[in-house]
């Protein structure tokens, strides 16, 4: 049997920027990408943890330390606000292991664990 499950999570990551006049999608830190095993154009559900709105986009790299809401997601948060970026997979319910985690402090640094 297959089961669709949590692949990822950046958690608390702070949002860098918006910008409503680009395409769509959510840039995000390449080196976060590549440590939350997050390819570039994975669909990703975003959480707003600071205002509680919830939305789907896709991961696109970015420079360090961001992350920034693209398109009309922009109009879903602002500055600041933390959010938690999740991936999801299927999988073989034989062939699953835990997903992979990072929390970031108020930089969008990994906190070692």
């Amino acid at each position: 049997m297959m089961k669709m499950r949590l692949k990822s999570k950046i958690h608390r990551a702070r949002v860098t920027n918006t910008s409503i006049d680009y395409e769509g999608s959510i840039s995000i830190d390449k080196s976060l990408l590549k440590k939350a095993n997050i390819d570039e154009y994975d669909q990703v559900q975003v959480v707003n943890l600071t205002n509680g709105n919830r939305f789907w986009s896709y991961a696109i790299e970015g420079t360090t330390g961001e992350i920034c809401i693209n398109g009309a997601a922009a109009h879903l948060s602002d500055i600041d606000d933390l959010v938690i970026i999740m991936t999801y997979g299927i999988y073989e319910t034989n062939n699953i292991g835990p997903p992979t985690a990072l929390h970031l402090d108020e930089n969008n640094k990994i906190i070692d664990s």
